[in-house]
């Protein structure tokens, strides 16, 4: 670096997480790469026991960084705390990417920055604990997708942006305010400590974002079922519901059915994926006399072309649910059950661990789990494939011989 004028260079990337380095290091090679012309800063640092390193922003806010379009700031840290302070000046003007992981930056300051970054388009937050309010202004209207995970002192997400369309977040839907949010159209929450969150979402997100055409939802567990409601989402087309299974102790009895009500609050939906933990099946297990299964004929469902179940177990709501679908998705061309969920789920790839680079199917599962895959198995076997009309094709996923065998 002490050679190098920093004339021409276009992308900066430092990616430092070895051990204690002097600041001024840092600093200098950040000196020689911040000229006039560069495009692509990837800063990264690491936290040396409650040392926080200081960002120099006046070498990215004296002209030199007006040139910048993808901003990377993050620290290297375990424990996921803040420990690099940001304090922006003014914008940038050619500013299209924000990516903050860990980094000490207030709501006011990230105003003040977003606020003069016209050209923004995507910002991405990440345990930036220090953020309480986070504002997006009218004149950001080129921005449409905005990323926030574990931002723990986040209380309100305030949206001005006329044209964000794309929203991943990590948290309750308590900081979204009805009518800043009437344009998204792809929502991803996230939540493994907030329990209800299918039930809340199915409830409020009508209201709050009623132009939705794709949601993906993760709850950490459903203690309540899903409700019966007149809001609906009139233009979902893609949706995704992944279920924990709640308190390490307890454990939630959740009833599957009830997302029939989900099901049908969606009326152009086309793809339906549902993916289940299975660490601590609660619910009641289907046996082989059972003989009723609830049926709600009245609630048809024309457009779903697509559903897969990944997880799938022997609990007589999941069963009761698989049935409904096919008795009244008139329009279903494919199921696809997975008596697993694992990493092969979620890529769609064969289940095998003889070319697997660890030698055995990846996450590695229980006992307890193997079991009731091959309960969930026998169910599909005994209730489900018989149910299934000639113009649909069914997709059962196989368990690895090796690693999935009951012992």
């Amino acid at each position: 670096m002490r050679k190098h004028s920093g004339t021409g260079v276009k992308t900066f990337t430092l990616r430092y997480c070895g051990s204690f380095i002097n600041a001024s290091y840092l600093n200098r090679w950040l000196e020689i790469a911040v000229t006039p012309g560069i495009e692509e800063l990837i800063f990264s640092v690491p936290r040396y026991y409650g040392m926080y390193y200081n960002f120099p922003c006046p070498i990215l806010f004296n002209g030199s960084g007006n040139s910048i379009q993808h901003l990377n700031l993050r620290c290297c840290n375990f424990y996921h705390l803040s420990s690099c302070n940001f304090h922006p000046m003014a914008g940038l003007g050619g500013l299209t990417r924000l990516h903050l992981s860990e980094v000490h930056i207030t709501g006011d300051e990230l105003r003040q920055l977003i606020s003069n970054s016209l050209n923004m388009e995507e910002l991405k937050l990440a345990h930036c604990h220090k953020i309480i309010s986070l504002k997006l202004p009218c004149l950001l209207h080129r921005l449409n997708y905005l990323n926030v995970f574990e931002c723990r002192g986040l209380k309100v997400i305030e949206n001005e942006a006329p044209n964000l369309c794309v929203v991943h977040i990590n948290c309750t839907l308590e900081i979204l305010r009805v009518g800043d949010l009437l344009q998204v159209k792809d929502l991803q929450m996230f939540d493994a400590d907030e329990t209800n969150l299918v039930h809340h979402a199915r409830a409020k997100l009508p209201f709050i974002m009623p132009n939705l055409e794709t949601l993906n939802i993760y709850s950490a567990g459903e203690k309540l079922i899903t409700p019966m409601l007149a809001a609906k989402f009139l233009y979902l087309r893609n949706l995704q519901i992944s279920l924990g299974d709640g308190d390490i102790r307890r454990g939630f009895s959740y009833d599957y059915f009830s997302l029939v009500y989900f099901l049908d609050a969606c009326p152009v939906l086309e793809n339906f994926v549902l993916c289940v933990s299975q660490t601590r099946v609660r619910q009641d297990l289907i046996s082989a006399e059972d003989s009723h299964l609830r049926q709600m004929p009245e609630h048809r469902h024309n457009s779903i072309k697509n559903v897969k179940i990944a997880g799938f177990c022997a609990a007589k709501s999941l069963v009761e649910l698989t049935c409904h679908i096919l008795e009244n998705a008139t329009s279903l061309e494919c199921l696809t059950l997975d008596a697993i969920y694992d990493n092969s789920s979620r890529l769609g790839a064969d289940r095998s661990c003889l070319h697997n680079k660890y030698g055995e199917c990846r996450p590695v599962i229980c006992r307890r789990m193997i079991a009731h895959a091959h309960s969930g198995l026998w169910a599909i076997g005994r209730y489900v494939v018989e149910k299934v009309p000639s113009t649909v094709k069914l997709d059962i996923k196989k368990l690895c011989g090796r690693c999935h065998k009951i012992i």
